[in-house]
């Protein structure tokens, strides 16, 4: 089986799981984020980790899916108290760090942290925008559906304009594969997507489902770019191999990282 036919396999039934998920409400929504941060995280922290900095991790995984399960908490009307319950499992980290006595535990430390800020944090600023458009914590399932499709039209526009029709490098030190005509290629699919979307899902006027695309074709073309320079600093192909034709996890999920905090932004503003 050919690179090309696993990578569309494996995208379709992604699709499916992804868009499902999002469909069944808000609960299936967190719990898709969290599946994803938990993989996510078990994919850096493994390229990352050498005895003098490994990371905590029982207690990183309990932080972050506390931070997706008080985020969710509050999204949904309840009381921003619920985020005070981080505070505690956060500083235990370094409790933890103390007893077990390492050479150098800050540089454990750091890993384990830069994990949840790279992360952790940008799936929790994912986790808001479907409860922004109405007050009390009504959740809008066409928002992060849209979202989805957006980051998944520009990454298949960029991957076969690339292909096809790609001579000049992006970023050559970090990704000498990425091309500005894949990138070109990437926005105009991401764009139409966004027009279409907006015929009928009317939660965002055509101008600002074509402005949502820029940020999401711009900012996650960045977070792609980290991801990129996170492997060329540790010598790896992909970040993992759960998704055939893809890679990892981080290697399918880097462009909705770059974005997320940036969607957030931008939804806060026209909504609130």
């Amino acid at each position: 089986m050919s690179n090309f036919t696993k990578r569309t396999l494996t995208g379709i039934g992604l699709i499916v799981v992804v868009l499902t998920a999002v469909w069944l409400g808000a609960f299936c929504f967190a719990g898709l984020l969290l599946l994803i941060n938990l993989l996510g995280l078990h994919e850096f922290y493994r390229m990352l980790e050498t005895s003098p900095n490994r990371p905590v991790k029982i207690a990183v995984y309990i932080l972050s899916a506390s931070l997706i399960f008080s985020s969710l908490m509050v999204s949904s009307g309840m009381s921003w108290k619920w985020l005070l319950v981080n505070l505690p499992i956060a500083f235990s980290i370094f409790i933890i760090a103390l007893y077990q006595g390492r050479a150098k535990p800050f540089q454990g430390l750091a890993n384990t942290f830069l994990g949840i800020i790279y992360i952790s944090l940008p799936l929790c600023f994912f986790l808001v925008p479907p409860f922004l458009l109405q007050a009390g914590g009504v959740y809008h399932f066409q928002i992060p559906a849209g979202i989805f499709l957006l980051l998944w039209s520009g990454d298949t526009g960029a991957y076969l304009s690339g292909n096809l029709f790609g001579k000049h490098p992006l970023f050559q030190r970090i990704s000498p594969h990425k091309t500005w005509e894949g990138s070109l290629g990437g926005a105009f699919a991401a764009l139409i997507t966004a027009y279409v979307l907006s015929r009928y899902v009317n939660l965002l006027s055509v101008s600002q489902w074509e402005t949502l695309a820029l940020i999401v074709i711009v900012f996650g073309t960045y977070g792609d770019l980290v991801k990129s320079m996170l492997k060329r600093s540790v010598r790896v192909k992909d970040t993992g191999t759960i998704l055939p034709g893809h890679g990892g996890v981080l290697d399918r999920f880097d462009s909705l990282l770059g974005a997320a905090p940036f969607i957030l932004i931008y939804l806060t503003i026209i909504w609130r």
